[in-house]
């Protein structure tokens, strides 16, 4: 096909028109959520926001100040109200970290999520138990770390099968380019705002559950299926109770796939909130989406529900009855960092 010749007035009128198209393209993105912006969160900015007062070197070959991660957080004083930067070096640290309520302020800086690793294997019948790495301190700050719990889920699904990755039990807590793997519950996302920036997320059963009121920001979710239990598994279970409660998951423009079949959250509690938007959903799951599996209260009251999601999982047709679509205005409390009044405590964001 051959394009009609434009002598320079028409062409500077089409330029004109390709830019005020391309200007409201970009104004509507940002407006109905996370606009795209060529900008990385990566560790110099990280640093650069929170600001550098004091550094602490974790090195797991003895060239820091520290050779392991939980005595760097021990030597943080109590009460702390100022910065403190942990930059833990490459390598795998096998220990369970707690980073106790009594020490706030404390950004946590690895050398990637593949090169730096806390890794424990841990099993227990009580969720927050298994955990092996806990954070009950508010104003934390993660980059580029794997938290990772090896323990086998066992053989049938009974006794010490619950082994969580990571609890998060304080306000105000932030993960950049983290990874958290189990073989079973994976998050446990118990109370406090949050936020999750270009993380990845593997496990199985419920793999991020919990009473918190977080946001997913183009995080990767892997979910394993688990033949033993009747629904396969979920990648969200929210514990909301009431309409009153903050609480609820967010997911804005990630990714979901894996291995076998699951749904995309059920309820744990009688207001659950779950919202998927403008993300990608493999075939992994399963065409009605949402379960209410060992839930008998009420549906009316739950909310689960998609935005403009795409891939061979976001099919509409077949989701559970109480499932919502939403509509523009409807999806726009949940598509910026206002869900979480990330503005007023993020050192930055996307």
């Amino acid at each position: 096909m051959h394009l009609p010749f434009l002598n320079s007035a028409t062409a500077i009128n089409f330029t004109s028109v390709i830019f005020i198209l391309v200007t409201l393209i970009i104004f509507l993105d940002s407006v109905h959520g996370f606009s795209k912006k060529n900008v990385m969160i990566d560790s110099p900015l990280l640093t650069q926001k929170i600001g550098r007062n004091r550094t602490i070197i974790v090195d797991a070959n003895g060239e820091g100040d520290f050779k392991s991660v939980q005595a760097a957080i021990d030597h943080v004083p109590n009460g702390n109200s100022k910065w403190i930067i942990i930059h833990i070096q490459k390598g795998v640290y096998r220990e369970k970290v707690t980073v106790p309520r009594n020490k706030p302020y404390i950004f946590m800086r690895g050398s990637g999520r593949g090169k730096t690793s806390i890794v424990w294997s841990e099993s227990s019948e009580n969720n927050y138990d298994s955990a092996i790495f806990k954070v009950e301190a508010p104003h934390f700050v993660a980059f580029g770390i794997g938290f990772k719990n090896t323990a086998p889920t066992g053989i049938t699904y009974s006794g010490p099968s619950k082994s969580v990755a990571a609890f998060l039990g304080a306000d105000k807590v932030a993960f950049y380019k983290c990874a958290f793997f189990s073989n079973h519950n994976t998050l446990f996302d118990y109370k406090g705002s949050h936020y999750y920036d270009n993380c990845y997320i593997q496990g199985s059963i419920d793999l991020i559950f919990g009473h918190g009121q977080a946001m997913f920001h183009e995080c990767e979710v892997f979910a394993v299926a688990d033949g033993r239990i009747e629904i396969g598994g979920s990648i969200a279970a929210n514990h909301r109770q009431s309409h009153n409660e903050s609480s609820g998951f967010v997911f804005v423009n990630g990714k979901v796939y894996g291995v076998g079949n699951v749904h995309l959250g059920r309820a744990k509690g009688t207001h659950s909130r779950v919202i998927f938007a403008n993300t990608y959903l493999s075939r992994t799951v399963i065409p009605q989406g949402w379960t209410k599996w060992s839930y008998q209260g009420r549906t009316d009251n739950l909310h689960h529900a998609e935005y403009k999601c795409h891939g061979p999982g976001s099919a509409s047709k077949n989701r559970a009855h109480w499932s919502k679509q939403l509509g523009d205005e409807e999806a726009v409390p949940f598509l910026s960092i206002d869900f979480i009044k990330g503005k007023e405590w993020l050192p930055t964001w996307l």
